[in-house]
């Protein structure tokens, strides 16, 4: 009996290749997994091509619900932005498909899992930690890698074994999405000096071209995350959803920016997350507010390194669960209503409020009902300068 792969399969480029590839290099069989993360793919197209190009065995598991609840969540919590920028749209996908692939690969006893990752990027990391930490004697291939192909070398070897792909030469862009976002990479978006095509983007609408109305949209949190928009409660996946189409149609979510990849390369990427624009600022701003000075800086720093943590594929480490611990003790405050103003682009918080809000208008205001004591400051501004005012005599002597 001939030994068997479990491939993880989207039916983009490099997995389109893959199922015959393997075939041929390994002297396996191939049977194909396809997990729904909201990339919004025809899953049954996906399936029939996946058996016409030679899989002996296809899955197609519906895991949007758990990766809004257990990956966008956290995410959300921990404020994730990598680099200031990428909401790890990518990044959050991967450890939950490589966990339901092992899953796949020891229900079929099989003995190889793969991927179509390639040696430039992190997805072959966040799946290979992924996979050797659920099943440490599980053989990962992973071709692409291996065999050092190019996008134009996976083209041209479609194109000779009859396989159907959905990019040719002169349009070659890498497409990976989900609920999160969507990333686009390759073909002239590589001269990080050109402005992207119009036609690499679908989410959003082209900025100026939206409506001259702007449109305010009320993001209600509990707990720390999403649960109501605009007063209508909505569960993880339709919420999250819902904010895509209302962001995307005012061009909101477009994202270009040169990305330090883990394996040190500078890369240009460019991606389209509407929703997690939005949801994200309104968190941040929301928990802002319910936080004293001093936890707000430390979580920053708790927020990097967690952020950190999942985009350079270590989501399975105890650190991570770690930080967690942290910010999940601060989440119970984040709690209320935060207006979010849309307009040709931008997303600009415009209103928040909580019942755990450390804001008083009667400290911050300058009328006369203000409980602030003006006198107070005086003797607060000589201590704190104090250090200050030191240094700069002792300077002066020199």
């Amino acid at each position: 009996m001939k030994e068997k792969a479990i491939l993880s399969y989207s039916g983009g480029l490099d997995t389109s290749i893959l199922v015959k590839w393997i075939r041929e290099k390994y002297d396996v069989n191939v049977a194909t997994v396809t997990v729904d993360v909201g990339q919004g793919d025809d899953f049954k197209a996906i399936e029939e091509k996946a058996m016409k190009v030679g899989a002996v065995k296809h899955y197609f598991i519906d895991a949007k619900k758990e990766f809004a609840s257990d990956y966008i969540h956290p995410a959300i919590k921990a404020n994730a932005l990598y680099e200031g920028k990428y909401p790890l749209s990518t990044a959050l996908s991967r450890p939950l498909i490589a966990t339901k692939l092992v899953e796949i690969t020891k229900k079929e006893k099989a003995q190889y899992v793969a991927h179509g990752c390639s040696g430039k990027g992190n997805d072959q990391v966040r799946f290979d930690i992924t996979i050797k930490a659920k099943a440490p004697n599980m053989r990962i291939l992973a071709p692409i890698r291996e065999w050092k192909l190019t996008r134009a070398e996976e083209i041209t070897y479609a194109r000779e074994h009859g396989i159907e792909i959905p990019v040719g030469l002169e349009k070659p862009y890498s497409i990976d999405q989900s609920l999160w976002g969507k990333a686009i990479e390759c073909g002239t978006l590589e001269d990080p000096y050109q402005e992207p095509p119009d036609e690499i983007f679908a989410l959003t609408a082209r900025p100026e071209n939206t409506s001259d109305i702007p449109e305010i949209v009320k993001i209600s949190f509990s707990n720390g995350v999403p649960v109501a928009v605009n007063d209508r409660k909505e569960n993880p996946v339709s919420l999250i959803e819902t904010v895509n189409r209302i962001a995307g149609r005012h061009g909101v979510g477009r994202i270009d920016h040169i990305e330090d990849r883990l394996v040190g390369i500078k890369s240009r990427e460019i991606y389209e997350c509407p929703g997690a624009t939005v949801i994200l600022e309104a968190h941040k701003d929301l928990e802002k507010s319910v936080m004293t000075r001093h936890e707000a800086y430390f979580k920053e720093i708790v927020d990097r390194e967690w952020t950190n943590l999942v985009y350079n594929g270590l989501w399975v480490d105890p650190l991570k669960t770690d930080l967690e611990a942290f910010i999940n003790a601060i989440q119970p405050r984040v709690e209320g209503d935060v207006k979010v103003k849309l307009f040709k682009g931008t997303a600009i918080v415009v209103g928040r409020r909580s019942p755990y809000s450390l804001y008083s208008k009667k400290l911050a205001a300058y009328d006369a009902e203000s409980t602030f004591d003006q006198k107070w400051s005086e003797g607060f501004i000589e201590l704190w300068g104090l250090p200050s005012r030191t240094a700069s005599r002792v300077k002066g002597r020199t």
